[in-house]
């Protein structure tokens, strides 16, 4: 009867992580509730657009385009930003040329790193939190989060169940019968996760469900060259730059630095 300890455990697999998604949705649709108000009156801004689809790291990434679009941050193909105009034009410029350091030069990863960390940030979530737009951080899990643990749990209810069905039968259990007991949170974890791709899909890690529609609206919207490009990028990341050299600023390795 080894097979029924297995049964237990796919149970407790696909009942936990079932019922964290549950909660999440639950505390996706009360945040959404609670934003009806402040997605009619919200106007996105560059910034918040990018942290809503990407987080602080997104935030830091569009901060040093844009500075570098108006030549005021070198960013080379080898991996260094260096400050041009040491005049940040706004709170988040001023968190990067902060991040460089009085030298004025530095490897880009540990200048995206310190700015995403910067106080800047941090009060631009907490403005999002507010409205209602962004997931509060420490919440529990997300929706997103939830759903790829459900199917992790489906994963390990499915190899669970063939492990039981190789195992010796030392009883009268038929094979069919251990297999249709396994089919039982197999059926739950999958129903669950066609029920999320239903009702709350996208799935966003930091905008809430009031924030993805805004999100739509601002990248439907027609605008500049300019602003249609850093909106792009704050959507899509850095895979969205289309000039090589850009990218590759970003793409590029860290390596031993060399005289």
């Amino acid at each position: 009867m080894f097979w029924v300890l297995l049964l237990l455990l796919a149970w407790a697999f696909a009942g936990t992580a079932c019922t964290r998604l549950c909660l999440a949705a639950v505390r996706a649709a009360a945040l959404d509730t609670e934003a009806t108000t402040a997605e009619r009156e919200h106007d996105l801004t560059l910034y918040e657009a990018a942290f809503l689809c990407g987080g602080p790291a997104r935030v830091a990434d569009v901060t040093m385009v844009s500075m570098a679009r108006q030549r005021r941050l070198l960013l080379a193909h080898t991996g260094w930003a260096t400050v041009v105009d040491p005049a940040g034009r706004d709170e988040m410029e001023q968190s990067v040329i902060g991040a460089i350091g009085p030298a004025g030069q530095s490897r880009i990863a540990p200048v995206r790193a310190r700015a995403a960390g910067a106080e800047a940030v941090r009060r631009l979530a907490d403005r999002l939190v507010r409205a209602g737009l962004a997931v509060p951080d420490g919440a529990g899990a997300t929706v997103g989060s939830a759903v790829r643990q459900v199917r992790a749990a489906a994963s390990v209810v499915a190899v669970l169940g063939v492990t039981a069905l190789l195992l010796p039968v030392h009883t009268g259990t038929p094979r069919l019968l251990v297999g249709l007991w396994f089919a039982l949170p197999l059926t739950l974890s999958l129903s669950c996760l066609a029920i999320a791709r239903f009702e709350v899909h996208p799935y966003s890690r930091w905008a809430s469900p009031a924030g993805q529609r805004l999100l739509g609206a601002l990248v439907r919207r027609p605008a500049g060259d300019e602003r249609s490009f850093l909106t792009s990028v704050a959507v899509r990341g850095i895979r969205a730059i289309g000039e090589p050299q850009l990218r590759a600023a970003f793409t590029h390795r860290d390596q031993p630095w060399r005289e």
